[in-house]
């Protein structure tokens, strides 16, 4: 091998080491920055192989996908200057490259601090206004948006993060004010259980008292409707009577004589005292009632 082959093998490992050292690639989950010793000169890379000058730019490339700020729980005071163990989290994204690099001096972790710097400050200012109650259940989503909101405006300004979400994972009392805080969260569910059960108990009274007046309504008006029924009764009952010893008086003094006799002599212990010649004996003397 004469020496014109290893310059020209020299030349080419040369090129190849240019050409790999100043090339690069910007994938569709990454942002990029390029850097000329040190200032950002460009941060508008698309999806695709771009080339840089070797020793003079410098290129650095940051993960564009949803991140999650993982904050350890800190200590807050609500409005009931009750302390409080929140435990909370964020979802962010990097908006503006430039802005981050320039914010975080490209270190991510310095991102993550920042965000959960001001994650803390917003929920101690939101929960200083707001008791437990408040908190925990019946503001909770309001107050969440709320927060996303506001630190959005601030950390798209301030780091070039668009924030996604933030939420609440876990709200603990301290072991030494839970107790207390739990007695008082008892005695105010039993009170508002007393509340209700004397509620229910009016509320059983005056069913019950309207549920009885209803009961003497109705039974009055049956008894009503059962007199005028049994008066009608008696009155057509009468009049076939009438109608009928108007037609034969002796067929209807014999059937009522006959009734009679049935009606005192039902059993054999039965006694009865009475003339013999009365008119009671009369049918049993004579068959058609003459004496």
């Amino acid at each position: 091998m004469n020496n014109r082959t290893l310059l020209i093998i020299a030349a080419l490992a040369i090129g190849l080491l240019v050409v790999s050292s100043s090339a690069f690639v910007v994938k569709e989950t990454e942002k990029a920055v390029l850097l000329r010793f040190g200032e950002v000169i460009r941060t508008d890379y698309e999806p695709g192989l771009y080339f840089k000058v070797p020793l003079m730019h410098e290129v650095r490339k940051f993960d564009a996908r949803i991140q999650t700020v993982d904050s350890s729980p800190v200590r807050m005071l609500n409005a009931e200057n009750k302390f409080m163990m929140v435990d909370s989290y964020a979802k962010y994204r990097i908006f503006d490259v430039g802005r981050f690099y320039i914010a975080t001096r490209g270190d991510e972790r310095n991102a993550v601090r920042l965000l959960a710097e001001q994650i803390n400050d917003r929920l101690r200012n939101q929960f200083g206004v707001r008791d437990l109650h408040e908190v925990v259940s019946g503001q909770r989503d309001e107050l969440m948006a709320e927060i996303t909101k506001n630190l959005n405006q601030k950390a798209r300004g301030d780091l070039g993060v668009e924030i996604v979400d933030v939420r609440v994972k876990r709200i603990d009392l301290p072991p030494e004010v839970s107790e207390s805080v739990f007695q008082r969260m008892r005695a105010g569910r039993e009170l508002e259980a007393r509340d209700h059960r004397a509620k229910g108990q009016e509320a059983s009274e005056r069913i019950r008292a309207n549920a009885d007046r209803q009961k003497v309504v109705i039974e009055a008006e049956a008894y009503r409707k059962a007199e005028e029924l049994r008066g009608a009764g008696d009155a057509e009952a009468a009049a076939i009577y009438a109608a009928a010893y108007s037609k034969n008086p002796e067929f209807y003094r014999f059937t009522r004589s006959l009734q009679a006799y049935k009606e005192s002599f039902k059993s054999r212990s039965d006694l009865l005292l009475v003339d013999p010649d009365s008119d009671f004996f009369r049918y049993l003397k004579d068959p058609d009632g003459k004496q």
